[in-house]
C-alpha cells in the first residue's frame, strides 16, 4: 500500500521502479528533465528512523538511478533535496541539474537555477505520453532499477584508531584551539 507522499506524487501512474524499501516516481512537475522522487516505504518521519536495510537499499537505488538519469538528461550534476516541511515520510527530490535546457517529445526543460540551488518553481508539466516515454528511458538506462541487488553491499572497513596532537573528543579545549579541529565522536 502506497503512503502519502508515494500516493501525492502520482504513484502508481509515475512509478519509474520500487523496491523492498523505496519507490521511485516521476515528479509530476519537472524542474529539470528526468527530475524523480524518491520515497521511503518504511513508516519513518525522520532520516534516522530508517532501518539499516533501507539504507542499505538506498545504496543500491542511487547506483543504479544516477546511469538511468544520466540516459534520460545527459546532467552535469545532480542534486538530492530532503525538504520534507509538507510531506514528512522520508524522501528525496532528485533533481538532474544541467546548463541551458534539454528537449524531450516537444518539449522544453530548462534548468532556470542553473548554476545556483533548483528553481522548484520554473517547471515543465509532461503529458501522459511524455511521462511514459520518460518512464520508459530510465527503466532502460543503466540496470533495471527495481531488480533488488543480488550481491550484499561491501563491508564497511574498521574506523581508524584516533592518534597524534589532537585532544580527545570531551577534553576541554584551550582558546587557540577552533571548535572545528576537534575531533569528532565516535558513532557505535
Amino acid at each position: 500500500m502506497a503512503n502519502p507522499t508515494e500516493t501525492k506524487f502520482g504513484d502508481p501512474a509515475t512509478r519509474v521502479a520500487r523496491t523492498g524499501h523505496w519507490t521511485v516516481l516521476l515528479r509530476p512537475k519537472q524542474p529539470t528533465l528526468g527530475s524523480l522522487v524518491l520515497v521511503c516505504r518504511e513508516p519513518a518521519r525522520a532520516f534516522s528512523g530508517l532501518s539499516a536495510a533501507a539504507y542499505a537499499d538506498l545504496r543500491s537505488v542511487v547506483q543504479r538511478l544516477e546511469p538511468a538519469l544520466r540516459e534520460v538528461s545527459a546532467y552535469e550534476r545532480i542534486n538530492y533535496l530532503m525538504l520534507m516541511m509538507v510531506d514528512p515520510d522520508v524522501h528525496f527530490h532528485v533533481i538532474p541539474r544541467y546548463a541551458g535546457s534539454r528537449n524531450f517529445h516537444g518539449a522544453e526543460y530548462r534548468d532556470a537555477g542553473w548554476p545556483g540551488p533548483p528553481d522548484l518553481n520554473a517547471v515543465t508539466a509532461p503529458d501522459a505520453d511524455a511521462r511514459e516515454a520518460l518512464v520508459e528511458v530510465a527503466e532502460e538506462g543503466g540496470q533495471p532499477l527495481s531488480d533488488p541487488p543480488t550481491a550484499p553491499p561491501p563491508a564497511r572497513p574498521a574506523a581508524r584508531p584516533r592518534g597524534g596532537s589532537e585532544p580527545p573528543p570531551n577534553a576541554p579545549r584551550s582558546s587557540s584551539t577552533p571548535p572545528y579541529h576537534r575531533a569528532a565522536p565516535d558513532f557505535p
